[in-house]
């Protein structure tokens, strides 16, 4: 993080000494010891939050490309219905002919009955 050696925090550790005293200088040490571990807690709550936006994100751009995927499988099975739609209605109306044309051959094949008077 930072580029500090030894040597420097030798002296920064002589300049507290000497500037806050020995009296004060665990307590400050304490303090600095405490507001650094919130500092870094709170830094690696900000990375898993990043994290987890992150990985949302790939997850959206997943689902997506495979909306794009799925879009032209959907259209081919549209496109099968349609065209098994129309065979079923085609045989439908081949299905009522040959019923009609049944119905009329028989008409013609039976004598009409005459009724006694």
């Amino acid at each position: 993080m930072f580029d500090i050696g030894f040597w420097e925090l030798a002296i920064i550790a002589l300049v507290a000494l000497v500037v806050v005293g020995p009296e004060r200088l665990p307590k400050l040490a304490y303090t600095a010891g405490k507001w650094m571990g919130k500092g870094r807690k709170m830094l690696s709550q900000v990375k898993a939050e990043i994290d987890k936006e992150m990985k949302a994100e790939e997850l959206k751009q997943i689902l997506e490309e495979q909306k794009k995927q799925m879009d032209p499988l959907h259209e081919i099975v549209e496109e099968t219905k349609g065209t098994l739609n129309e065979f079923a209605n085609e045989t439908n109306k081949t299905a009522q002919e040959i019923e009609k044309t049944e119905a009329t051959e028989a008409e013609v094949k039976e004598p009409p009955v005459d009724s006694p008077k």
